[in-house]
């Protein structure tokens, strides 16, 4: 007997035991949420819903008979065992039944679907992803301070009950006002006991009565454990440097630019925004587009305004050296960068593109990254296919000379995922992405 349950799970039941298989077939369902990413629209890319895995990949816990004990079988017809023999697995593994074929009677196993919240996608989703070489730390305001240990007070939580000090200045009290021990107040009560016993002198056992009121009178007195002995540990805020980080997330909007390429561009954008906002506190976006002309813009500009022109992708980069110089003093803060275009430029702005790269803007990122945007199969003349753009080589040129830079090409949504993450994956220590 196996027993099943594919109901879609609700929020809040059964959480454990969402958990349980949600760790059991990640790889799975972290597959299944990036494939459901690409069919998204820009708007809904972050939303929770409903994915489908395929259940030849999950090992899902069942009920069974156990296999032990010796078992007698008939098989009636034998001709080629006899007692003792093993018999062997039939060809291909035996058992029947497939992940997705059906069966005469309609039975059969599909695919099992389940909905995943906002939280749970998003975390599967940004799975080991982090801004590569974010070092550079400082003060900021309004940041969460660290709690660190401060001694101790005589009032606070009962969660922050300090025992050990507790009874150590209850000994202390009680030693200092001389307490009677436990094991004094027993002796005299053996010693009166055994006066009681034998019949002993009658002077010799008042006086040990006497003592033994005396001394209980002063264990009465001296409590145990007494309200000026409580202790509780006390905790300061202490200010603590933060990583403050700035994105900068330049798109070319000229008239080369198809709105296919401009989807693309935005979905990357896209998930590049989801990402920051999730993962970190203090990373500011500036969102700088540009066609002969480059300006800085807010977030709804940035993704739905239709402006158009021509190419001038030096244009970009000034802008961004001009709000750097402004509002982001290089020593301070971690300095990224995204460059999104379909490689075209203008005859002459490639070299003093190359220029404000080497002299201004490489010098101050921590990372940048270059994502080259395209047509699916996209070609030049026909039957010959289209070489590198006169941007793709500039900065390969660049990249051959040592320059800090990633670049990678998008041609197909299916692309846009696969791309992010291996831009921002967490690498281990003076790891650098290739293009």
């Amino acid at each position: 007997m196996q027993i099943l349950d594919r109901r879609l799970n609700p929020s809040g039941r059964s959480l454990p035991n969402r958990q349980r298989f949600l760790r059991r077939a990640k790889a799975l369902v972290q597959e299944a949420v990036r494939d459901a990413s690409a069919k998204r629209d820009i708007r809904g890319a972050d939303a929770g819903g409903e994915v489908t895995i395929p259940l030849h990949g999950i090992r899902e816990p069942t009920f069974h008979h156990g296999g032990g004990g010796l078992r007698d079988h008939v098989l009636p017809g034998n001709k080629e065992y006899r007692e003792g023999d093993e018999i062997p697995r039939p060809p291909g593994g035996g058992g029947g039944g497939g992940g997705d074929e059906g069966s005469p009677d309609g039975g059969g196993e599909d695919a099992f679907r389940f909905v995943l919240t906002r939280e749970e996608f998003l975390d599967l989703f940004l799975d080991d992803l982090e801004l590569p070489d974010l070092a550079k730390r400082r003060l900021v305001e309004g940041a969460d301070p660290a709690w660190h240990r401060a001694g101790y007070s005589v009032a606070g939580s009962p969660a922050n009950l300090a025992l050990s000090r507790t009874m150590r200045n209850s000994l202390s009290r009680r030693i200092a006002l001389r307490r009677p021990k436990p094991e004094a107040v027993e002796a005299l009560q053996e010693a009166i006991a055994l006066l009681e016993a034998e019949g002993g002198a009658t002077e010799e056992l008042l006086a040990l009565r006497a003592e033994l009121e005396r001394q209980q009178r002063r264990t009465q007195r001296i409590p145990y454990i007494d309200p000026i002995d409580v202790r509780y540990r006390r905790f300061e805020p202490v200010p603590r440097p933060v990583a403050q980080a700035v994105m900068f997330c330049l798109m070319d909007v000229s008239g080369s630019m198809t709105e296919d390429m401009k989807d693309l561009a935005k979905r990357f954008y896209t998930l590049l925004y989801i990402f920051l906002q999730r993962r970190y506190k203090h990373v500011e976006i500036v969102f700088i587009r540009h066609t002969h002309e480059a300006s800085e813009v807010d977030e709804e500009t940035f993704f739905h305004s239709r402006e158009t022109g021509g190419t001038l992708v030096s244009t970009a980069l000034e802008e961004m050296r001009k709000v750097v110089a402004a509002r982001f003093p290089p020593a301070e803060w971690n300095i990224y960068a995204a460059q999104a275009s379909d490689g075209d430029n203008a005859a002459g702005d490639s070299q003093k593109t190359a220029h404000l790269l080497i002299d201004t803007i490489l010098p101050a990122c921590q990372y940048y990254a270059y994502i080259e945007v395209g047509r699916d199969g996209e070609h030049g003349m026909p039957g010959f296919p289209r070489g590198p753009t006169d941007l793709w080589r500039t900065y390969e040129a660049l990249v051959a000379e040592g320059a800090p830079m990633a670049m990678k090409k998008v041609r197909h949504r299916r692309d846009i995922f696969p791309v992010f993450r291996e831009l921002f994956q967490r690498r281990a220590p003076g790891e650098e992405a290739r293009a």
